[in-house]
């Protein structure tokens, strides 16, 4: 063990040697984190450097201001997170991000998201990431790469052997992208988390998910696959689940925002009758209906014994109220009060009216603090925010 240094000194003596003005809100974070300086410490930290944060006054970072704070945190080997998530980074400054990944060697975790890195960014992240060794989980959610920044990544996971996490969500990447990152999933043997939400996607042949089912029947470390918002059918359900019987690794699986039918969540049930391995299912914003919900709550009740969290809120399963629909709503309500779901582990909840047992939506679902995170306090339902989060990275 040894003493932290003081980070704060360090930015200010930075800043004069760069000719850069201070960023007080980097100067506060770096403060804040230097003020036990003489306690001894044994396990990295995060510096939060949120340009979302109501809690203090905020001055977002800049390019400049990141090319400073490289430099101060290259060599400081306790850092090992770093959250610069809803800044004004761009280019310029994935630039410096860059060299910072090629010589620090103790960062685990970066949160860039929401910024202004587009696809030379990109490029410049990805290519740093060829020789990085030490990176775990990388978000890029919401920085405009296109296709073509995330072939870099598709490119870079061929070569990257450390990184677990990877969210490429609201990127706007292209049917290209996707099926260059399957291929790349189905020979890397790292990745356990990737997150490909809200691709921009121009066609209606569903090739994407056929590519990505086929990477499924062949990869064995992925345990969590997030395709939201990919104008998936029927047809693509069909292909994933026939890709699922045979993949014994995938533990959680979103595919909320699509347009999957009663007919296509049936390919689900019979999925979860044999499958032993998925232990979180998001089926939000589908239009499961009456059918839909049956074949669910019978596979739940009777066959499987593995899944722990399911989502179904804006699922119009609530506006049938046909006697079918009341046997899957005493068949799910029956499933929560056994304890075979946990209340927080669903984002519906039961409730009698007349001796008629209905769905009522509750407000938490699986991605709760996706976008965003308290101001204040500890998120401590975890079951509520499962997105990412099921293949832990140390503490992050």
């Amino acid at each position: 063990m040894s003493v932290r240094p003081d980070l704060h000194q360090h930015y200010v003596g930075a800043c004069q040697n760069l000719g850069q003005p201070e960023n007080s809100f980097i100067a506060h974070v770096l403060q804040e984190a230097s003020k036990n300086n003489k306690i001894r410490w044994t396990k990295g930290i995060t510096l939060r450097i949120a340009g979302n944060n109501h809690v203090v006054p905020v001055q977002r970072v800049t390019d400049d201001d990141l090319q400073v704070l490289a430099c101060v945190l290259c060599h400081t080997v306790f850092v090992t997170g770093l959250d610069l998530r809803c800044n004004v980074l761009t280019d310029a400054g994935a630039k410096h991000m860059a060299t910072f990944l090629q010589e620090n060697s103790t960062l685990r975790y970066l949160n860039l998201m929401f910024n202004d890195i587009g696809a030379s960014g990109a490029e410049l992240i990805a290519r740093a990431l060829h020789r990085n060794e030490t990176l775990v989980y990388l978000r890029m959610t919401g920085n405009k790469i296109g296709n073509k920044g995330g072939m870099f990544f598709a490119s870079m996971l061929q070569i990257n052997s450390t990184l677990e996490k990877l969210d490429l969500g609201d990127c706007d990447v292209g049917i290209q992208c996707l099926i260059a990152i399957a291929t790349a999933l189905t020979q890397n043997k790292s990745i356990k988390a990737i997150n490909l939400n809200r691709p921009l996607l121009y066609s209606q042949e569903e090739e994407t998910t056929v590519h990505v089912a086929l990477m499924l029947k062949n990869n064995s470390s992925l345990v969590e696959l997030h395709l939201c918002k990919h104008e998936m059918k029927n047809f693509g359900v069909e292909r994933l689940c026939e890709a699922l019987y045979e993949n014994s690794r995938l533990r959680y699986l979103d595919l909320s925002c699509n347009k999957i039918t009663r007919d296509g969540v049936k390919f689900l049930g019979e999925l979860l009758k044999r499958n032993q391995t998925l232990e979180i299912l998001d089926l939000g914003a589908n239009r499961i209906e009456d059918d839909g919900a049956i074949y669910l709550s019978e596979a739940l009740a009777l066959y499987n014994r593995t899944l722990q969290a399911l989502s179904l809120r804006c699922s119009q399963v609530e506006y049938y109220m046909s006697d079918s629909c009341s046997y899957s709503f005493q068949a799910f309500s029956e499933l929560i009060q056994t304890g075979r779901l946990k209340p927080n582990c669903t984002d519906v909840a039961p409730y009698e009216v007349d001796g008629h047992v209905h769905l009522a939506e509750l407000s938490h679902g699986l991605k709760k603090h996706y976008y965003w995170t308290p101001s204040c306090g500890e998120v401590t339902n975890n079951d509520a925010n499962a997105s990412l989060a099921i293949a832990a990275v140390s503490e992050y």
